[in-house]
């Protein structure tokens, strides 16, 4: 698809859930689930991205390592080599992106900061619909509708 992923974040919204690196993993989980997401971003107070907390890291390295979640910090368990994308990148683009780098969410970067978080469920939805508006086109015109309500001038 050639639809830029900045048209995503302008239909959801570019909300930023994020943590401080001190925060717990106890405060990180309870923004997760009171969001129902599955990750928030880690960044220092001036907005700089250094890291992305996820579902994977709370089994992998949490749950896995029998850390005690109210004391251990994100940033010791966080996953720190980020994938991120640009406004201009396109669905197809990031859709490789989330199945090579195996990862669900794309902070989206503009000028050097985030502007928003794309999920690999936003752009299936994305293709999803894109598809059923090519299939009703293509049924359109095999059944002879297709233009039938153009105005012609």
């Amino acid at each position: 698809m050639e639809q830029p992923v900045s048209v995503i974040l302008a239909e959801k919204g570019s909300e930023i859930l994020r943590v401080t690196p001190g925060s717990s993993v106890a405060e990180a989980v309870r923004l997760m689930n009171e969001r129902n997401t599955g990750s928030v971003l880690v960044m220092e107070e001036d907005g700089t991205l250094i890291g992305i907390f996820t579902e994977r890291d709370v089994l992998r390295r949490v749950i896995d390592g029998h850390l005690d979640y109210d004391s251990t910090a994100v940033s010791d368990v966080m996953s720190r080599d980020v994938a991120c994308i640009r406004g201009n990148t396109t669905v197809e683009e990031a859709l490789v992106i989330v199945n090579s780098r195996n990862c669900r969410h794309l902070p989206v970067i503009d000028n050097e900061r985030v502007v928003g978080v794309i999920s690999v469920r936003d752009l299936i939805n994305s293709v999803v619909r894109d598809q059923e508006h090519r299939i009703t086109e293509l049924t359109d015109y095999i059944s002879g509708n297709y233009g039938r309500n153009a105005r012609i001038q």
